[in-house]
């Protein structure tokens, strides 16, 4: 097989692209999150952040309702399937705590309060529904292990199984691929339904410090410091699957040979796409248009 073709970058591109005279004026927070705002006189105009909280109590709430609407996300985008699935947020007050779905009911009828919550034991503190075993199994290890993690999604999206069969890392072929640049990793094996927790240990093993693992002959799983930012994680790598499942196609049909995006400009551009403040800001607009579809009914 020929070789991957590989773009060549500059060192003057890399600089004039990630340190931008577009952004110099900016604060910290616009330049983290490459946006630009001044009104003609001068005003500054701040992009949206992760809230302040005036208490534990307001921010457990507020992370109730966002895991709520990532599960109406996920459904709205086909990632359920039967009773397979599951999105977890630790719980600010108890934090060796996590909040679950209820293992029988369909992720576009999530609510605040269907959310069970759960310790490290798999004992059901709030909640009258039995939760999923794999999914304590899976999410218990990687709250444990990586105390840095507030939340980990997984689902048997198409795509994510589709690519998760080959066994592989990604491509850095396109610029989306970038958010998973040396943060993503491959569990190289399958045992069945995680009903273990040592199979849950392995899996946070393998993840390592990465948001996200392709798990062989399974799907997909990622994690973030905020459910927004695990929860985006998810969407964007099943579409990034998806993009490399038809590149693969095509190259083999064509001829044509996928050209790779350089070390350096994947390193950078990595900054721009995939920190844990651009995850969160990029799931606000899907929170704000499950809330509008919704009526906000997921809160109640």
């Amino acid at each position: 097989m020929a070789p991957i073709a590989v773009t060549q970058a500059s060192d003057a591109h890399s600089r004039s692209t990630f340190e931008s005279s577009t952004l110099k004026s900016e604060s910290a927070d616009n330049r983290t999150h490459g946006a630009m705002g001044r009104t003609k006189d001068g005003r500054p105009l701040k992009v949206r952040t992760y809230p302040k909280f005036e208490s534990l109590e307001e921010e457990r709430l507020y992370r109730k309702q966002h895991l709520a609407a990532a599960y109406r996300i996920f459904a709205e985008r086909g990632f359920d399937e039967g009773v397979a699935g599951h999105i977890s947020v630790r719980d600010p007050i108890l934090t060796d705590h996590f909040w679950l779905n209820p293992l029988s009911k369909h992720f576009s009828q999530i609510s605040v309060s269907d959310l069970i919550l759960v310790d490290e034991d798999g004992n059901v503190v709030i909640g009258d529904e039995p939760i999923n075993a794999a999914a304590f199994a899976i999410h218990s290890e990687i709250h444990k292990a990586k105390p840095n993690i507030d939340a980990a999604c997984h689902a048997h999206s198409t795509y994510g199984k589709a690519f998760s069969a080959f066994g592989r890392e990604l491509d850095m072929m396109t610029q989306d691929s970038l958010r998973f640049y040396k943060s993503h990793a491959v569990y190289p094996q399958f045992g069945g339904v995680v009903f273990d927790r040592e199979e849950g240990q392995r899996i946070a093993e393998h993840l390592g410090d990465g948001k996200a693992i392709i798990l062989q002959n399974h799907g997909l799983l990622t994690v973030g410091e905020t459910i927004d930012a695990a929860a985006f994680w998810f969407m964007s790598l099943d579409k990034t699957c998806h993009a490399q499942l038809l590149v693969d196609a095509a190259e083999q049909g064509s001829g044509h040979k996928r050209t790779l995006i350089p070390e350096e400009e994947a390193k950078y551009s990595y900054q721009q796409v995939g920190t844990p403040a651009k995850g969160w800001l990029a799931f606000q607009p899907y929170y704000d248009d499950i809330l509008a579809k919704t009526n906000g009914s997921f809160l109640k």
